[in-house]
């Protein structure tokens, strides 16, 4: 079972910013036990120019980074996921697809950096703050262990990541 790798879906409601950076942080930080995949309940049907720019900067691959549905999760022939959180309140708060394969989930609501308003310097300030928090709640899950703790004791410890 160790050699099992774990997907791992990231929402929020417009699948530009919050989401698609957790998607690229789980992508490294996951050391190839992890498959991440990020959606949207409405989204935009771009990523965000400033999340793009910040993970370049931050030598993330950009490629294949698109807005999408979360309804292609909930599809026959869609990646059976073990785990889903929601990074953002709104999508949170909003009835969920049923996913395949009955994922664990937790809410790691971060503030929205697109929201921001204010000088282009505080707005990419905001995708930074956003970037290191999902970061830290990321590289604390990738070191969980998984594989031993009963889903009870794992669910609890996905809940309390989302609370630091």
């Amino acid at each position: 079972m160790s050699d099992r790798i774990f997907n791992v879906l990231f929402l929020c409601t417009g699948n530009s910013a919050r989401s698609i950076l957790a998607e690229a942080i789980l992508q490294r930080e996951g050391l190839g036990k992890f498959n991440a995949y990020s959606a949207g309940s409405q989204p935009k049907g771009e990523v965000h120019p400033y999340a793009l720019d910040l993970l370049k900067q931050l030598n993330h691959s950009t490629k294949g980074f698109r807005s999408k549905n979360w309804d292609e999760f909930a599809v026959e022939g869609a990646p059976k996921l073990d785990f889903v959180f929601t990074v953002c309140d709104n999508a949170a708060a909003e009835v969920c697809p049923v996913w395949p394969g009955q994922p664990m989930t937790a809410h790691w609501g971060v503030p929205d950096p697109a929201a921001v308003e204010g000088t282009e310097a505080e707005k990419r300030l905001a995708f930074a703050d956003t970037y290191r928090m999902l970061k830290n709640r990321i590289s604390v899950f990738v070191s969980l262990p998984i594989t031993s703790l009963d889903r009870l004791a794992l669910q609890k410890r996905l809940s309390d990541i989302g609370q630091s």
